[in-house]
């Protein structure tokens, strides 16, 4: 693990790395464009990279946020070959708990990964939320 490291400079971000994997890996990005993923990265509150022992980046997270008390977690990944590291863990606690956004309140969506955002205090929400998907594409 000490060869890994997690970092929040937005000018290390490998834009190429970060649309290969969303556009082939992820199931909930599979129909984003390349441009649509730069510029959601280029917009981002926030981006947290990580990074392989030869530099190469191996995970990613943006956050979008209002800058004062709500914020989404978006987009977290680590590659398949460099999982079983904590890394995970590490990105999302470098996005929400050793930045600037600690004590807003944060939400995101996943389909797989509850037991890692349960760690950081995630749950389903209560009565009081709603949402209203958007279509996908658009």
């Amino acid at each position: 693990m000490a060869d890994y490291e997690v970092d929040d400079d937005p000018g290390r971000i490998d834009l190429d790395a970060v649309c290969a994997f969303l556009r082939t890996e992820a199931y909930w990005a599979r129909w984003r464009s390349d441009e649509v993923i730069r510029a959601q990265v280029r917009v981002a509150w926030r981006v947290v990279g990580a990074y392989g022992p030869d530099g190469a980046q191996v995970g990613f997270a943006r956050g979008v946020s209002d800058g004062y008390s709500l914020a989404y977690l978006a987009d977290v990944y680590v590659l398949d070959e460099h999982r079983g590291h904590g890394l995970g863990k590490r990105i999302v606690r470098k996005m929400i708990d050793e930045g600037p956004g600690a004590k807003f309140r944060w939400s995101l969506h996943t389909a797989d990964a509850h037991g890692l955002y349960a760690q950081f205090g995630f749950a389903a929400p209560d009565t009081t939320y709603l949402e209203r998907p958007g279509t996908p594409g658009t």
